[in-house]
């Protein structure tokens, strides 16, 4: 039996890095995304408070934050 090397930890340590950093990176362009659109709709639409500027942003968290627990959930 041999013990776990040095390198392969190292390597599953910047696997993880780069896995969560493209899940927050992912997180933040899509939020930015969605107020830019909601705050446009609503001036498309004409709407004098912000709904759209809020609801976008508010379904967009919520599918994220479904999509990282789905990730990174234990597999079975």
């Amino acid at each position: 039996m041999s013990l776990p090397d040095k390198r392969d930890k190292q390597t599953d340590n910047s696997y993880l890095l780069f896995k969560y950093a493209s899940l927050g990176g992912q997180l933040i362009v899509s939020l930015g995304l969605a107020v830019f659109a909601g705050i446009k709709a609503d001036k498309w639409l004409k709407i004098s408070f912000p709904l759209l500027g809020w609801l976008l942003p508010l379904l967009v968290l919520i599918v994220i934050l479904y999509k990282i627990v789905k990730d990174t959930a234990p597999k079975k």
